[in-house]
């Protein structure tokens, strides 16, 4: 019996929970899977869960600071930590967080990562939305 990606990666709900043409839950598939997870910690800040208060990403802390190179290597560094501790799956190649060209208010996070697995390359961007003080354009 050999291991395949399906069985390496597996399978999980869709978030939001959607569901499939045949009128059950929409399972992941696959990278997709990983992508989601990895946008999950992202997109959890510690604390937010009440049964782990440690899950989730820190790059979070930086919602109301302004958008300048000491901030942006702050989110690259709080993605890599979160990546590495919450998706064993994976192996984080670089992150490089930038300031949109178009909406002052979101950095785009780059992810590239490695499937530890099948050795794939991955990518991914996350959009962080900040928040300006009032007075800061």
């Amino acid at each position: 019996m050999t291991l395949d990606e399906t069985d390496f990666i597996g399978r999980g709900w869709t978030f939001p929970v959607r569901i499939s043409g045949s009128g059950g839950i929409r399972l992941t598939t696959l990278s997709e899977e990983l992508d989601a997870s990895i946008g999950m910690v992202i997109s959890t800040a510690p604390g937010e869960r009440v049964m782990r208060p440690d899950f989730g990403c820190r790059i979070w802390d930086q919602l109301f600071e302004p958008v300048n190179t000491d901030t942006m290597a702050a989110m690259e560094q709080a993605v890599i930590e979160a990546i590495q501790m919450w998706e064993p799956r994976v192996t984080v190649s670089t992150v490089t967080a930038e300031p949109d060209p178009e909406i002052a208010e979101r950095v785009n996070v780059s992810i590239e990562y490695v499937v530890r697995q099948t050795n794939d390359r991955r990518n991914l961007v996350y959009p962080f939305y900040v928040i300006p003080l009032e007075g800061e354009e």
